[in-house]
Parts: C-alpha cells; sequence; structure tokens
C-alpha cells in the first residue's frame, strides 16, 4: 500500500512569509525548484496563499492546506514529479497578484477576502469566459479607467497564455477608436502598455520564440519596473 505523503507533512521545510514585505513568490519557487520528487516543503502565510497552488502545480507538486488560526494558514506542498516551469520565476503564469500583500499591510482578514474574491475571478473551473479574454477585457478596462500600471501586467499574462501580436493590433486600434486620437498621443503611447506591446513586436519580428519574449517582458515590464510594479518600496 502506498504511503499518504500527509504522514510526512511535519519533515517538510517550513517557509514562513507572514512578515514579507515584498514578492515571496520567486523565492518559494527557486526552493521549490530544487526539491526533490517525494519530499516537499511548507509554506506558512497570514492567508491562504491561492495564486500559489497553481504555480506550484504546474512544477509538479500536490498541496494540502491547514488554517491553523485566523492569521496562520500553512500549506504542505508535496513533490510527485518533477517537471520544468512555464515560465521562470513564475511557475504557470507570469505576474501573479502580489497586490494582495498591500491588503495585508491593512489587515490579514481583508487580505483573505481579496485572495478568495481574485480565485472566484480568475480561478474558477470551466469559466464561461476563457482566460485569454478575461486577460484583454481586463486589459482593456484597465485602460479605460486610466490604470495603465494594470493593463501593462494584462497585456504580459495576455501574451503569456496566447493572445498574438495581430489581436493586439486590433485591440490597440479600439482604443484608439475609443478614447480618441488626443487620449493615445498623450496617454497610451508613451505608456508601459505600449512599450510593452511594441517590444512584443519587434522581438517576434526578430525571430524569438513566445517564452523568450515572455521572459523578456517579465524582466523589463514585470515587478523591477516601479512603473509597473504594485508593491510599496517603504
Amino acid at each position: 500500500m502506498k504511503t499518504d505523503w500527509k504522514n510526512t507533512k511535519e519533515q517538510f521545510e517550513v517557509v514562513d512569509v507572514r512578515k514579507a514585505t515584498g514578492n515571496f513568490l520567486t523565492g518559494i519557487l527557486q526552493r521549490a525548484g530544487q526539491i526533490e520528487v517525494g519530499h516537499g516543503i511548507c509554506v506558512v502565510q497570514t492567508f491562504e496563499p491561492i495564486p500559489l497552488y497553481s504555480a506550484m502545480t504546474d512544477l509538479g507538486f500536490d498541496h494540502h492546506t491547514e488554517k491553523v488560526s485566523d492569521i496562520e494558514h500553512r500549506v504542505y506542498f508535496y513533490r510527485t514529479v518533477k517537471v520544468d516551469a512555464a515560465f521562470s520565476g513564475a511557475g504557470d503564469m507570469p505576474l501573479k497578484p502580489t497586490a494582495v500583500l498591500n491588503f495585508k499591510n491593512i489587515d490579514d482578514s481583508l487580505a483573505d477576502i481579496v485572495v478568495n474574491f481574485w480565485d472566484l475571478t480568475w480561478g474558477k473551473e470551466n469559466p464561461a469566459i476563457d482566460l485569454k479574454t478575461k486577460l484583454l477585457l481586463s486589459l482593456a478596462n484597465g485602460v479605460g479607467a486610466g490604470r495603465i500600471r494594470q493593463a501593462t501586467r494584462e497585456l504580459v499574462k495576455a501574451y503569456a497564455t496566447g493572445v498574438t501580436a495581430a489581436e493586439l493590433d486590433e485591440l490597440f486600434s479600439m482604443f484608439v477608436w475609443n478614447g480618441g486620437i488626443g487620449t493615445f498621443a498623450s496617454e497610451i503611447g508613451p505608456s508601459s502598455l505600449f512599450a510593452a506591446y511594441r517590444r512584443i513586436k519587434n522581438l517576434e519580428n526578430n525571430g524569438k520564440s513566445r517564452n523568450e519574449i515572455v521572459g523578456i517582458l517579465t524582466e523589463e515590464f514585470g515587478e523591477k519596473n516601479p512603473a509597473v510594479n504594485v508593491l510599496s518600496h517603504k
């Protein structure tokens, strides 16, 4: 009979990120990448770190979550198979919702509510609207609301899910149509969003693969970019 891995979970390395103020995802994924099949890691956070689940699943981990208290969730990840992440340093999807940590600074319960709302919106099983379309809608909503930071992040994720440069061409044409030439020229043209869009087209013209381009986009238009980062550095 095969032994249930949960019986050995107390032996897992424990990574407590309850006091983390920055993006802890990258560090956890780097540690997880070094874990061999048959071993695991335990992540401790004040809220249930739902966005981490799919990233770890992409690396070949099962998980088990225990709520110890309102301010302590323990997630045990056990590696069943060793696979490479779809995107380096991000698992299944670049630019995870790190802004959840901002809500944690206000109240741990609020962060828990926000991350569950995120899961309802983005993690729903068998959704009526596919992920690529949701990201394009969210991108367009961000532009319409003047949230270029959000729109840039959605652009990177949308491209990672398979959105083509031709689809982005049509989308940016719609921005001109709906927002007007003046708005596009003064607000969108000089923005990080338009820079990321142009980067995609230039890299494709130079023969780069989609995975290579996503890696470059994540580096140039990710958490290191002050125009895109959503976490406070104070």
